[in-house]
């Protein structure tokens, strides 16, 4: 390849995979994200992540490989150098890409050196912020006033509601930081080498909060059913009970949760606007046509369904594990733009940018390219999909307790991380989901297994693992997962060791 194209990276941070108005959800406000896969691009409608947190996800897009293959199924183990362990941007940069990323780090170790990996790493001056004419709003995490009494019914909602401008047009944050600094950097950018942007944002991970005009511009009447919580939780792993019940949220009006999912979407619609104002500086500076251009998200929400709120780390219903996942490939690749049911793997991600840079990374991985899907030569891609976490008991390294979120200081996230750090229970024991077009298992080291139908019941509230009528696919979901584990259990490196000394040495 002559010319290598730009990679554009759009990352969103836990945004669900039916929240696209191009895949049918007449409630989803997001017309940028619906006309790039009508004219250049196409949507694959059952993406899934490999882990439903960020920083394990991450890791494994950025490498191609599922997470228990080097052990990232925790948010504190990342990647690291000193232990083989590239990623996509160092690989790009050394194969001589100019890397531009924006300053938020999920799967690098703190102990490297960021700029092993990217030649900027962007974080706002107060001379951009003199230039934008913002100042910095409050951060939700940080600034909590919204959840009010720790007794009451919001308190682990992490529903903030419509944000103060305090009378500026916008709320000045992260995002906003982020993609004003992206543009402004494909602005001035007249360099020789070929352009890698990593615009990784934060929204709409909660605390729920948006400004207008996006906090009203989603239509509550139109918002599809929301999941309700199954009665008992029979057959349902026992983390979503336990955390059901220290939420406290089971007085909430339909009304209220409308509020709270609408906030959502307007998170959405307020990332597919800033992913449109991107789109139009490309096209100023005659970038658009030579770019690959990616937007995926590492992860879901519950956003109200089961009456949950927030993620977890070892359950894979599909509001967590599907993902929104959209590709416009550059011009000397003959896209087919529209919808695509295939099933495919955020780990085919970075294995895509490989096949289209014509670069070879050197190192064994379990991606595979979507470059067939996207000219439209097949629809099909892979007859199963995976996703994993959770942990053994003892695996103390894996509870995090080194989180801000620790079951004394009653964070924001205490709900889910005091039943991660204690081992009096299943709560996080591991897990691993194999899933087909029709069904859907579980497997769960501690707890019951889980199998649904996802034809007759694609709200994932049936467990029917007992029931001897799935005998047969019940049998070949096993086996399936079992034929994944032996082909990805470990990677052998590209670099061998003498087993012996070399005569004459």
């Amino acid at each position: 390849m002559d010319k290598k194209p730009n990679i554009i990276i759009f990352n969103v941070d836990q945004w669900r995979g039916d929240t696209l108005g191009h895949v049918g959800n007449l409630a989803a406000v997001t017309p940028n994200l619906d006309k790039i896969v009508e004219n250049d691009a196409v949507s694959f409608s059952n993406a899934f992540c490999q882990n439903p947190v960020c920083t394990p996800s991450r890791c494994s897009f950025m490498t191609g490989w599922y997470p228990h293959v080097r052990g990232h199924r925790t948010m504190y183990h990342m990647l690291h150098l000193d232990k083989g362990e590239t990623n996509l941007l160092r690989i790009l940069k050394e194969n001589g890409y100019f890397v531009w990323w924006s300053k938020r780090n999920d799967f690098i170790s703190a102990r490297d050196d960021l700029m092993e990996h990217c030649d900027i790493s962007f974080w706002p001056s107060k001379e951009d912020l003199k230039r934008w004419g913002h100042k910095w709003m409050p951060n939700l995490h940080g600034y909590t006033k919204w959840r009010g009494d720790p007794e009451g019914d919001n308190y682990y909602s992490f529903y903030a509601g419509k944000l103060d401008t305090q009378g500026s047009d916008i709320y000045f944050d992260f995002d906003w930081a982020t993609v004003l600094g992206a543009i402004d950097f494909i602005k001035n950018y007249d360099g020789e080498k070929p352009l890698c942007m990593f615009i990784a944002v934060a929204n709409p991970h909660p605390p729920y909060g948006i400004e207008e005009p996006w906090f009203s511009i989603t239509d509550r009447n139109k918002l599809p059913p929301r999941i309700k919580a199954p009665k008992g939780w029979m057959g349902k792993p026992s983390l979503l009970k336990g955390i059901y019940e220290r939420q406290n949220l089971q007085g909430w009006t339909e009304d209220r949760w409308s509020e709270l999912r609408a906030t959502y979407y307007g998170m959405c619609s307020r990332l597919d606007y800033q992913f449109g104002l991107l789109i139009e500086e490309l096209k100023n500076k005659k970038y658009y046509d030579d770019s690959a251009i990616f937007f995926f998200s590492d992860h879901g929400d519950f956003t109200g369904d089961y009456g949950l709120v927030e993620k977890t780390q070892n359950t894979f219903e599909d509001c967590l594990s599907k993902v929104p996942f959209i590709i416009k490939p550059p011009k000397n690749i003959n896209v087919k733009p529209r919808v695509n049911n295939a099933l495919v793997e955020l780990i085919d991600f970075s294995e895509t940018v490989f096949a289209l840079t014509g670069i070879d990374p050197e190192y064994s991985r379990f991606g595979k390219s979507l470059i067939p899907l996207l000219q439209g030569d097949t629809e099909d891609h892979r007859d199963a999909v995976f996703c994993e976490g959770g942990r053994l008991y003892g695996e103390k390294q894996a509870m995090e307790l080194e989180s801000i979120s620790a079951p004394k200081a009653r964070g924001l996230y205490w709900p889910r991380i005091s039943l991660q750090t204690t081992d009096d229970g299943p709560y996080h024991g591991k897990a691993t989901m194999c899933r087909t077009k029709n069904f859907k298992y579980i497997k769960r080291f501690y707890e019951t297994d889980e199998f649904y139908d996802l034809l007759n019941d694609p709200e994932e509230l049936n467990n029917s693992i007992e029931d001897k009528k799935y005998a047969e696919p019940l049998s070949k979901l096993k086996e399936k997962m079992l034929m994944w584990y032996v082909e990805t259990c470990d990677v052998v490196p590209f670099k061998t060791d003498w087993r012996f000394k070399r005569r004459n040495e």
